[in-house]
């Protein structure tokens, strides 16, 4: 063992430095592997006698399947087996075994279940051979008899059967109560807005197409590399569905190439890859083609109407919002997103109201900040519509209603800098320079106008579960089940834990992606520094005070007679704060102590008591600047400014990175992406990169992210909010709002396209 003497006596690394601080930047831990191309996604994973799957897609829209002639793709040298709904190994048939832990009310779409055919690429067979091109030609092959049925993809053309979900059968928040009494309000007032707005639907289109690779042992066990957004969901839907014991089924996701909501729920290239292992006792691989990616969950096509009315100062005195939109017929999924609209401004009388239609479509799924995208969206460009009626600054009236508590329950928030972000984002935009009137200011062939908007996201924590070993040699290991989709969830994991034990972030690593790690929950909704960073931190405290412990005891310690509180982890060793030459390496403490390894686990559960009695927010102002050529109807976004109040940020690099990508993913909503659909077919047409049209570089410009100070320990331990939403929610308003300064004319659907620039609408 390390004599403690020479171990105290000995110099260490700068040992006032070494460990990494949080709210700093740190580049991603991961970054190496992925662009030396070492980290391995769903579909590049080895595996000894591997077949490939791939999936054969539905024409029709709705109706059943009188025959399937699989003669031609079974001649194909090299095919192994074309499954279908008639020879598919045993799955179950009750619901709640297709119930995955974010799955909405109703009925789960079951892959290969029966000859019901509910949407257009509905899978309909799936072709297993010893080569992907073997399977991939034999599936060219596969010919169906669909005896057709009418059906509805039409969103305007079915509003009359628009009704209210059941919440507690629904599982989400419906609107609350009317507050007051909104339409008297609304008639009484001398100054009103009454607009409609549409959005089309938004498929997500990550790079990573989404794979499935299940790697079968000679005992049967399943080992399954899943692109999701979960390993433990994953894993909970493959035992359920097949009746598998969780100890038989393994799910890795370690790297994900991009999701924001795509992998919230299983696909069903991964029921389809397990269906084909089971059946062939062999390993296999399913990954969907760019235009199979279009035929599951969506950003669900959305109609709103929001009446606002104020006095002629600007006091609110009405907010009435409504929302209609689509789901599946099979499940209930459902956005909040009018409720939005009684959270952020001072109001006494507010009325919301969320319906859905039933359409011959795919479930829609959670787009990043699902219902905020298109709900903040029609109350901000409405907000704008009322400033001018009132010939008010934009920014003035946001002010003049600005909420100290929540308006629609009459809860504090939990924390809220919302006017900070104003002030600050106003500041560095220049926005005391803007002219009120619109058509002010022209460059060339272009007229330039500026917007603003506010956004607004939950403020979420869940329960999770962390481990933590120590090892001999002063080595961190830290696990947990989470999920890095991109977001930087390695880096900042693992900088929570080094600047807990004072320890360099090279000393650290921290495990996700694997779903025997210690549980957590899936990552959305800006949840996991929160939720996972904070089950981080409780259990490096619990490592803390036992390696504490043992430092007292031993011989000729100095910390025998000191409290917790009177000693500091920093620099790879444990010091007295009074007196910081008093320090010894962890690893020494390690050593003398015998142990090989320290280990100690920690279960996470937020604080519900405490938590409930405030609303619980993230909150950004967004001032955009648009040049729109008359001529052609273009619109260029030439500069935004983002203020972000989301609690204490944990590493500016990455969190600035969130932003900034979601503020591109808000140019994209407001001026590129829609999935446009045949209802002939029932199809939807653009089903590739060449034709849904999404920002490239050409189409971004300066981008200034401000992060106010804000520290939460209502939300979490960490005082950490969330960042992956908020930087999208608001910007598709703003720059709703720059056009109409630039060109005086109001656009209230998305996208914005040329030709409803040059139309004027809608």
């Amino acid at each position: 063992m390390t004599d403690l003497i020479e171990a105290l006596q000995a110099p260490t690394a700068d040992r006032g430095t070494g460990a990494v601080r949080t709210g700093t930047p740190v580049s991603r831990v991961d970054g190496r592997a992925k662009v030396t191309g070492q980290a391995k996604y769903a579909a590049e994973h080895p595996a000894p006698d591997l077949a490939y799957g791939v999936v054969v897609s539905s024409p029709a829209a709705k109706g059943r399947i009188v025959s399937i002639d699989t003669r031609a793709a079974l001649a194909v040298a090299g095919v192994v087996e074309v499954l279908t709904h008639k020879n598919r190994p045993k799955i179950r048939s009750f619901d709640i075994a297709y119930k995955d832990m974010t799955a909405p009310a109703g009925s789960p779409f079951r892959p290969l279940y029966d000859d019901h055919v509910m949407y257009s690429g509905q899978p309909l067979a799936l072709v297993v051979a010893e080569t992907f091109e073997a399977a991939r030609y034999a599936a060219s092959l596969v010919t169906f008899e669909i005896a057709a049925e009418p059906h509805g993809t039409k969103l305007s053309a079915n509003l009359d059967r628009a009704y209210k979900p059941k919440p507690l059968k629904a599982g989400f928040e419906p609107p609350p109560d009317e507050k007051g009494d909104t339409d008297a309000a609304f008639d009484a007032a001398p100054v009103k807005i009454d607009a409609e707005f549409y959005s089309g639907v938004e498929h997500h289109n990550p790079m990573e197409l989404f794979a499935s690779t299940v790697i079968r042992g000679e005992d049967g066990h399943l080992t399954i590399y899943d692109k999701t957004q979960s390993s433990q969901n994953s894993r909970w839907y493959v035992s359920h569905v097949f009746g598998l014991s969780k100890n038989k089924v393994t799910v890795r996701n370690t790297y994900v190439g991009g999701a924001f909501g795509s992998g919230l729920r299983p696909q069903y290239q991964l029921t389809l890859a397990v269906m084909a292992a089971l059946h062939l006792k062999r390993s296999v691989r399913v990954v969907l083609t760019r235009q199979q990616m279009f035929t599951f969950g969506h950003r669900p096509e959305t109609v709103q109407r929001v009446k606002l009315a104020a006095e002629r100062d600007g006091t609110l005195r009405a907010i009435w919002h409504q929302a209609i939109a689509e789901t599946s017929p099979i499940e209930d999924y459902v956005e909040v997103v009018v409720n939005w609209s009684g959270l952020l401004y001072a109001c006494d009388n507010i009325k919301l109201d969320y319906k859905l239609v039933k359409l011959d479509q795919y479930t829609p799924i959670d787009m990043r900040a699902p219902g905020a995208a298109h709900g903040v969206h029609a109350l901000e460009v409405a907000m704008d519509e009322l400033a001018y009626a009132l010939k008010m600054d934009p920014l003035a009236l946001r002010l003049k209603n600005y909420a100290e508590r929540v308006p629609i329950e009459d809860k504090p928030y939990s924390s809220k800098e919302l006017r900070a972000c104003y002030e600050l984002g106003a500041k560095q935009f220049g926005w005391d320079q803007r002219p009120l009137e619109p058509r002010s200011r022209r460059e060339g062939t272009e007229l330039v106008g500026w917007g603003m908007a506010t956004g607004v996201w939950d403020a979420m924590q869940m329960f999770a579960r962390a481990s933590a070993v120590l090892h001999a040699d002063g080595k961190l290991v830290v696990s947990s089940a989470a999920t890095d989709i991109g977001t930087g969830t390695y880096t900042v994991m693992a900088m929570i834990a080094a600047e807990a034990m004072g320890l360099p972030l090279e000393d650290v690593t921290f495990q996700l992606g694997d779903s025997t790690l210690p549980v957590a929950p899936i990552e959305g909704g800006s949840s996991h520094v929160t939720t996972v960073g904070s089950a981080v931190a409780g259990v490096c405290e619990k490592l803390q005070k036992t390696l504490f412990k043992h430092a007292q005891k031993l011989r000729g310690s100095p910390f025998a007679d000191v409290k917790l509180k009177d000693v500091e982890f920093v620099g790879g060793t444990l010091r007295l704060k009074h007196r910081q030459e008093a320090a010894l390496p962890l690893s020494a403490i390690m050593n003398d102590s015998g142990l090989v390894k320290l280990e100690e686990k920690y279960l996470m559960l937020p604080n519900m008591l405490k938590q409930r009695k405030f609303r619980r927010l993230v909150h950004s102002a967004v001032f955009v600047e648009v040049r729109v050529d008359e001529q052609t109807g273009m619109v260029r976004v030439t500069r935004v400014t983002s203020a972000i109040a989301a609690g204490r940020i944990m590493n500016t690099k990455t969190a600035t990175s969130q932003i900034t990508g979601g503020i591109v993913w808000g140019i994209s909503q407001a001026l590129h992406e829609e999935s446009y659909a045949d209802h002939r077919l029932g199809r939807f047409m653009n089903h590739n990169y060449a034709e849904y049209h999404v920002p490239v570089n050409a189409d971004i410009h300066a981008m200034d992210v401000i992060f106010v100070e804000e520290d939460d320990r209502i939300v979490s331990r960490l005082g950490a909010k969330g960042v992956g939403e908020i930087g999208l929610v608001g910007v598709a308003a703003a720059i709703s709002n720059a056009i109409w300064h630039a060109t005086g004319k109001r656009l209230r659907s998305t996208p914005m396209t040329p030709d409803k620039v040059l139309g004027g609408g809608p």
